[in-house]
């Protein structure tokens, strides 16, 4: 009952906001629920799956309570989606949480090309990389390789000081933040020593062909549509490739982004897989979510505002040339 409520029973509260007409009771092992019959009977649901995900050792926050409810009333079962754990690493597992995630999961195991595109939050790349440990632990694969465009988000570094390492250091800075999360920090240094797990920036990928790895492209929307083809022609035989980004946040001087491209070329054929996920799918704070679905409406506003001028122009040039055809 403690792991079902929470401390100081903030789960209880989350779980009364889901459902602000039914009334819930709570009397030593036992829950009670009271209002609409309807909401009772859904809110009922909701209980039992949380206790069932209890029972699986998912440790429930606000965020799975929220989840399991969307999950419900799409019609699946949270303690399926919700209790399938892809790594256990440090103390904790690595499992998703939300059903766009799952359904990212499950087409990465299915799939020999993976893309997951979303906005911030979403955990493309945290679930990518988790993947991407379990197969090597699984001896799946041979190796790891983690990639990188080194392109900065909006404002220009100059020249970095020390060796290339050191150069390239920030720019991979993230997929070793991830590693560290998911393997022993001891056990990373000989991995990336023996060649075992590989990070490096895309421009090193030329002339590769990478066999037996799981290979992870991580903020794929600031590659060009010549380096995507590049990367994915490196496939080779055992490989599993994730590709990762989010086309709302480009940051290529050009803004010819590889990874919108692609989807217009590869959708359609076999073993390859488009996941996307959604404001819906993000894990980080609450207030995330919805930053990313202001920024889609106001986009979606501004590319509407500038559709109506561009045909405002072109009626004005019409009517321009209409008339000095008259006058001639």
């Amino acid at each position: 009952m403690v792991r079902l409520l929470g401390p100081q029973d903030r789960l209880l509260t989350t779980l009364e906001h889901q459902y602000p007409e039914v009334q819930v009771l709570v009397r030593g092992n036992q829950v009670t629920l009271e209002g609409p019959a309807a909401q009772v009977d859904a809110a009922r649901r909701l209980v039992e799956e949380l206790v069932e995900l209890v029972r699986k050792g998912v440790d429930l926050g606000p965020g799975e309570v929220t989840t399991s409810r969307r999950i419900l009333d799409s019609g699946g079962a949270p303690a399926e989606v919700l209790s399938q754990a892809i790594l256990t690493a440090r103390g904790k597992a690595i499992r998703p949480k939300t059903l766009g995630q799952k359904a990212y999961v499950d087409a990465i195991d299915e799939n020999t090309i993976t893309f997951g595109i979303g906005p911030a939050g979403t955990g493309k790349t945290y679930l990518a990389m988790a993947k991407a440990v379990q197969a090597l632990q699984r001896k799946e694969v041979d190796r790891i390789i983690l990639s990188r465009p080194a392109i900065e988000a909006g404002e220009r570094l100059g020249f970095l000081p020390g060796t290339l390492t050191d150069k390239i250091d920030p720019y991979l800075r993230p997929l070793y933040d991830a590693l560290n999360e998911m393997m022993d920090p001891e056990l990373v240094p000989k991995l990336l020593a023996a060649g075992t797990v590989e990070v490096a920036p895309l421009a090193y990928m030329r002339g590769r062909t990478l066999n037996n790895a799981f290979v992870v492209l991580d903020e794929a929307q600031n590659t060009s549509p010549e380096q995507m083809k590049m990367f994915l022609t490196r496939l080779g035989f055992g490989t599993k490739m994730v590709v990762t980004g989010d086309i709302t946040q480009v940051d290529l001087p050009t803004g010819a982004s590889g990874l919108r491209l692609v989807t217009r070329v590869l959708g359609g054929i076999d073993d390859i897989h488009f996941a996307t996920l959604t404001s819906e799918d993000v894990v980080r704070h609450s207030l995330v979510g919805r930053i990313v679905d202001a920024y889609t409406e106001y986009d979606a506003k501004k590319q509407a505002r500038d559709h109506e001028r561009r045909e405002a122009a072109e009626f004005a040039n019409r009517a321009e040339r209409r008339k000095g055809m008259r006058k001639s």
